[in-house]
Parts: structure tokens; C-alpha cells; sequence
């Protein structure tokens, strides 16, 4: 079977008897008589296979193999539009008229109509921040010094990619102290933890590396003092992520959360003199403005801290990302589903009025987001690896000639010590 494309080929499929999947997606396409064709979009085609339920492999499909009808196999190729360059796509499937050879036929017809020119925005600043590049070090370096298993409490940051590959190389993370034996080495998380885990971690004589981000440390410090002099402390963040755990923890019986300004109106508190606030640092700088008013139109004698608890990556991305978002006709974000800045930053697209979607991985994205798509607006989380970003590029790249334009917002140099463990 063969495509539509500027110049469509049928290819071949040499089965590989290792490959388990019912669809092989060209990495490139083999013509032997020139240089390889480039399929940098494969992995867009990939995913829409994968919501299909189809599984899939990458591999080399090759121009000059036997005919379709010797092999008993369905291929479809296109080359695609790119001036200077020579890409395409390219889908194998075998096994007579299988629901994979169906879905291969299906997958890449969609994919083809997004095929055009495309400008993408860049927001700058984007991916790691200081506290996250810390962290991340942190557990590189414990490895190197003593070896697995390493464990971590919880995610070291909120991406799936750093967590995957520091689990390649031996770290074990773990949701609760109970799973790590007595005695052993542990990483605290860049999100911090409150006073009775590191308690715990004291009776059991484990061996502890505290990577809390120093401006998490900085609200846990806040938390301490506040409720020392006698105050309510109003700390504003998302029930159930683990900076807000570590922080109520730091004093429970003086805090409380609230995580909107309808929260607010509901808020009793002993000493209406006596408040202050406190907020979680992956924030939206808008929202919480937002409470905050609130909490100052409730308590007039509200205090707060003598600087943004907001971190300076989180309002950088989001200041970024606020200057691309409205010429954008849609934006992506790379970052993991629970990375709270990243789908702050999803959100924010959303309230400018651009359509937003989050991307874990380059297969995420779905080919009608890119129907209208001209402009691409593009960022990523403080704990999205910034390769990650040069993937989506590349990807959007396969689809035709690309422009990459980057708006820098702010420059970053703030570094920060690693713990003393592991200097």
C-alpha cells in the first residue's frame, strides 16, 4: 500500500524475528542508491499508534525490498516537503488485513494533513532551574561515590524521564521511609520534607542527603518563625503535593491550607490579628495574587514574608512563557503530569487564550493540536530536561520547514551549593 506524499515511495519490510510489535515506525527510510531519508517525526507517529493500542518498534524500512504482495506485509511511505532536506514517514505492518495494518493506515493519514511551515516560539527561560539541577546532582554524585542501591524519597523532581534514567543507574525511590532499610543511604527530594521524617530517619540511623531546594528551605524557615510568634499561618498551595506536606508539617497545629479565595471565605481562625501567609513555590503568580487579596481583604493586619515565596524559576518560566503565549496558535509544554509549575504554565497559556496541552513525551502530542498550528509556542517545567525540548523541536521539524525563534523573558545564572555530603 502506498501513501500520498510530494514524491510517495512503496517500501519494503524485512521482518526483524526479534521485533514483538504489529507496526514497525520508520526511524529513516533506506534508499540505496542515496543518502539516508530522515523520519524525525516518527515519534509523533508512534504515540498515535500507541492510542490506538497498537504496539510498536522503530526500525529502517528499506526502498528497494521485495514487493508487498511476496511479503504478505502493508507499508506506507511519503516524503515529505523540506526544502535542503530529504524527510519523510514510513509505517510496516504484516500479518494480512490486521487491525495494525488498519491502525498504520489510520495513523498516518491523520498525521499527513499536518504536514506545512512552521514558526515555533521559544520561551526562554525553560527546563531545569538551580534547585532542580541540584537535586539531580546530588543523587548523580551519591551514585558515583557509593554505588546502588541509593534510595530516594519520593521522586528526586517531578519528571519521569530524570526519575527513569536515575533508576537505570541504580537509585530506588520510595514512597515512605519504611521501605528503606535501617541503616541505609537516602535522598530527601528537591520538595523537602517535615520534621518528623527526618525524625524517623534519625531512630533508624539512616544515613540521609537532604537535596530540599535552598528556597523551599527558606518557606520551611518562614513556617517556624510565624508560628513561633503566636500566628495563623495560611499557607497557599495544592492539598497532597509533597512542598505543601513538608511545610504544614514543619507546624501542623498552626497551619492551615488554602488553595483559592473561595477557600478564604471559609477560613476561621483563632486571632484574626494574628495571621500570616505562606505559599508553595510552584505557584501561578496570578492566582495567588489573587488569594492573596483575599486573605488581606479578610485580615487587614495580614503579614507575609519579606520575599516572593513563589521561586524566581517558577515566575521567570511564566513571565516567558505570558510574552510567546498570545501570537502563539498553540502551546506546548514539556513536563510531566504531577510537576505542579509545569501545569501551572499549561494554565496560564489557557487564561491568555491560546489552546495548551502537556507533554511528557514527544508521542503526547496529538496531530489535530497541530491542524491550525502556524505558531508553536513552546517551554518547558523547571524539571523537564532541557533535551527533551530539542526532541519536540526535532519532531515538529519532520512535518516540514520549521523557523525557531526564542524570546528570552530573563536570564538565569543563580547556582546553588550542593549538600555537604556530596560536595
Amino acid at each position: 500500500m502506498s501513501g500520498t506524499g510530494d514524491n510517495d515511495m512503496t517500501a519494503a519490510y524485512e521482518p526483524d524475528p526479534q521485533r514483538t510489535a504489529m507496526v514497525t515506525v520508520a526511524d529513516e527510510l533506506i534508499d540505496p542508491a542515496r543518502s539516508p531519508i530522515e523520519c524525525p517525526a516518527a515519534p509523533l507517529l508512534a504515540g498515535e499508534l500507541t492510542r490506538r493500542g497498537v504496539p510498536t518498534a522503530f526500525g529502517p524500512l528499506h526502498l528497494d525490498g521485495p514487493a508487498e504482495e511476496a511479503t504478505g506485509t502493508s507499508v506506507l511511505t511519503a516524503l515529505l516537503p523540506a526544502p535542503g532536506r530529504r524527510i519523510g514517514l514510513g509505517v510496516a505492518a504484516s500479518g494480512g488485513e490486521s487491525g495494525g495494518q488498519r491502525a498504520a493506515r489510520a495513523a498516518l493519514a491523520d498525521l499527513l494533513p499536518m504536514v506545512r511551515p512552521r514558526t515555533v516560539l521559544l520561551a526562554a527561560p525553560r527546563s531545569f532551574c538551580a534547585g532542580v539541577e541540584r537535586a539531580i546532582e546530588a543523587v548523580e554524585r551519591a551514585l558515583g561515590q557509593w554505588g546502588a542501591p541509593l534510595y530516594v524519597r519520593k521522586q528526586i523532581v517531578h519528571n519521569t524521564h530524570v526519575v527513569a534514567d536515575l533508576e537505570a543507574r541504580g537509585a530506588v525511590f520510595v514512597e515512605d521511609l519504611e521501605e528503606v532499610p535501617d541503616g541505609a543511604r537516602v535522598i530527601f527530594s528537591a520538595h523537602g520534607v517535615s520534621p518528623a521524617v527526618h525524625a524517623e530517619a534519625g531512630r533508624r540511623g539512616l544515613r540521609v542527603i537532604d537535596a530540599t531546594c535552598p528556597l523551599v528551605t527558606k518557606v520551611h524557615t518562614e513556617a517556624r518563625r510565624f508560628a513561633g510568634r503566636g500566628d495563623t499561618v495560611v499557607l497557599i498551595g495544592h492539598d497532597g503535593h509533597e512542598e505543601v506536606e513538608g511545610t504544614m508539617g514543619e507546624a501542623p497545629e498552626h497551619t492551615v491550607l488554602v488553595e483559592s479565595p473561595d477557600d478564604v471565605a471559609d477560613l476561621e481562625v483563632p486571632d484574626p490579628e494574628r495571621v500570616s501567609y505562606l505559599t508553595q513555590t510552584t505557584l501561578a503568580v496570578d492566582e495567588t495574587n489573587a488569594v492573596i487579596q483575599a486573605l488581606r481583604e479578610r485580615f487587614p493586619a495580614l503579614r507575609g514574608p519579606g520575599s516572593d515565596d513563589i521561586c524566581y524559576a517558577t515566575t521567570n518560566r511564566q513571565d516567558a512563557l505570558r510574552d510567546i503565549a498570545e501570537e502563539s496558535d498553540l502551546v506546548l509544554v514539556v513536563g510531566s503530569g504531577n510537576s505542579s509549575n509545569s501545569v501551572r504554565l499549561m494554565e496560564l497559556a489557557d487564561r491568555c487564550g491560546t489552546p495548551a496541552y502537556l507533554v511528557d513525551t514527544i508521542g503526547d502530542i496529538r496531530p489535530e493540536w497541530l491542524l491550525d498550528a502556524g505558531v508553536v509556542g513552546l517551554t518547558a517545567g523547571a524539571s523537564a530536561p532541557p533535551r527533551l525540548v530539542e526532541d519536540v523541536i526535532a519532531a515538529l521539524g519532520g512535518l516540514g520547514p520549521i523557523t525557531v525563534t526564542e524570546r528570552e523573558a530573563a536570564r538565569e545564572t543563580l547556582q546553588f551549593q550542593l549538600p555537604p555530603a556530596v560536595r
